[in-house]
């Protein structure tokens, strides 16, 4: 199974796993595919469909274009609303989620207003340049809008043993990963298993929601 990404179309018969991320050095971006990774290697008919979100800029008249020159495609609210579970990812900034994946959800009102994400299985994930960088306050920052939304939000449990050893990141909160003042660190092998790890969780929740869908 691959991950649909970039200009890459998941077929429309089959469910996915919207895994919805900002990155502004590349770091955030790996995490995700890890993630993605976890997804398909599920193999339980769920797909991964990786986007990212557009920059924002102080600079009014700035017009980002519509599709990208190069990378993930942007995220719609469409791809939102049609996701069967959403993992959702940015870096930690001031332990906040990033101003452009903010933007992102404070343009979500209808999809509220209209239930179309309750009773969905979602998860967390960031990165930070030091240790104490504010991950997990930047997890519980992307949870709020989710619990919001009515979403089912999952953590890692510490049955996952690269929760238990890991020195770098990994909290229950969601997959982390602790890139260095200068983006220098690459990920551990423990950041890259509890990434994969919680993955495969979002896709077996979604399949065993799928298979007892739950009445609003």
């Amino acid at each position: 199974m691959q991950a649909e990404h970039a200009n890459q179309a998941a077929p429309t018969n089959q469910p996915y796993l919207l895994v919805l991320y900002y990155s502004a050095n590349g770091s955030t971006k790996q995490l995700a595919y890890y993630i993605a990774q976890g997804i398909e290697d599920a193999d339980v008919g769920v797909r991964a469909r990786i986007r990212t979100v557009a920059p924002v800029s102080t600079t009014c008249e700035a017009v980002a274009p519509v599709i990208p020159d190069d990378g993930d495609l942007y995220a719609t609210q469409d791809d939102l609303r049609d996701c069967v579970g959403l993992a959702l990812g940015s870096p930690t900034h001031f332990g906040n989620m990033a101003a452009p994946m903010k933007y992102f959800w404070d343009n979500s009102v209808t999809l509220w207003l209209a239930g179309d994400l309750q009773n969905k299985p979602a998860c967390v994930f960031t990165t930070s340049g030091s240790m104490h960088g504010g991950q997990e306050t930047t997890l519980i920052s992307m949870m709020t809008p989710l619990w919001h939304h009515g979403m089912l939000v999952l953590g890692l449990p510490y049955s996952e043993p690269a929760l238990n050893r890991t020195q770098q990141g990994g909290t229950p909160y969601g997959a982390t990963h602790v890139s260095g003042a200068q983006h220098q660190n690459p990920l551990t092998a423990d950041e890259i298993a509890l990434a994969i790890a919680q993955g495969k969780r979002l896709a077996n929740t979604a399949r065993a929601l799928l298979n007892t869908p739950i009445d609003r």
